[in-house]
């Protein structure tokens, strides 16, 4: 039997990168998931890891949205246990080029949604407890530039994460933050090659990390291997932010 066995987990921005690499770890551990995204690659990844993944389409800043998937996956599978706060939307404009507009459409997935999510499975968690995971970034630890909309949102996720373990505690519930740095993802290549290659050479690693090393990752804080770990943020950056 897998570490998840019979529990029920939510994970957004699934259709591919990190979310799908999480997705796929956890049906191996016996999950069920229910992956959720805008993009339709995720009906082809619920296609390929079989009756335990239902994907639905879902605007993560639309609070319906959020009741739907809820109540689907209660009525589909009984319960739910874990969710993974992925989805998310890069801005890499400074400040002086940020227009409202743009700080908004970065606000309402990556902030508003993650909101959204932690509200939504209050209820069917409370009876016997669960574990959300937020996903911040590495980008959260420092000052970095050129990125106002997006580190703004990574940073208040910071904030949100340890407020929120405080408040859900007494439902048991643990609400744990990763800050992922570089990841090979098809979010990290609407950088240039040029940069990618100078953000590879700032690594002590020397190399970006992959979607599956965050995943083992999530799958630790949620699980009860860390039933004892909650408010907590962990950077996964190959050293970056050492």
């Amino acid at each position: 039997m897998g570490t998840f066995s019979g529990k029920t987990v939510i994970v957004t921005g699934a259709a591919r990168g990190q979310g799908a690499a999480e997705a796929r770890l956890f049906i191996a551990e016996g999950a069920n998931v229910v992956a959720t995204d805008l993009l339709e690659e995720g009906a082809a990844l619920a296609r390929e890891l079989g009756p335990a993944c239902e994907f639905i389409e879902h605007d993560v800043s639309d609070e319906a949205a959020w009741a739907r998937v809820v109540s689907r996956a209660m009525t589909r599978f009984g319960r739910v246990d874990v969710l993974v706060n992925n989805a998310g939307v890069l801005s890499t404009l400074p400040l002086d080029a940020t227009e409202p507009a743009e700080f908004e459409r970065v606000y309402r997935v990556n902030q508003l949604g993650t909101f959204l999510g932690m509200r939504a499975v209050i209820e069917p968690m409370a009876e016997r407890g669960g574990a959300i995971v937020n996903t911040s970034s590495g980008a959260a630890l420092s000052g970095t530039p050129g990125m106002f909309a997006y580190v703004a949102s990574k940073w208040a996720l910071r904030g949100m994460t340890k407020s929120a373990a405080r408040d859900l505690a007494k439902y048991k519930i643990r609400v744990n933050a990763i800050l992922p740095g570089i990841i090979d993802t098809a979010m990290a290549a609407q950088n240039s090659p040029e940069n990618l290659k100078q953000f590879a050479a700032m690594i002590p690693f020397g190399r970006f990390g992959t979607p599956a090393e965050i995943a083992q990752l999530v799958a630790f804080l949620a699980s009860d291997a860390a039933q004892y770990i909650t408010g907590a943020e962990f950077a996964i950056d190959g050293g970056l932010n050492a």
